[in-house]
């Protein structure tokens, strides 16, 4: 789950791992699966980081829990 913001700045949880793509048109417009689409502040590449570091924490505590 990442945090966004909406235009009105308003923020919301999005489920990251439902990211069909995300355009710039210039703001981002981030496309689902399901086809439902947010149209956000943050810039392609601040959503792309959100969503590795979102990873890299569900990683880093599979990792904890195999040891």
């Amino acid at each position: 789950m990442i945090r966004l913001t909406r235009l009105n700045d308003e923020e919301f949880i999005i489920n990251c791992t439902q990211i069909e793509r995300v355009e710039s048109i210039p703001e981002s417009n981030v496309i689902l699966i399901s086809g439902k689409h947010y149209v956000v502040k943050e810039s392609i590449e601040e959503i792309i980081d959100r969503v590795i570091e979102f990873n890299a924490q569900i990683y880093a505590r599979a990792q904890k829990r195999k040891e």
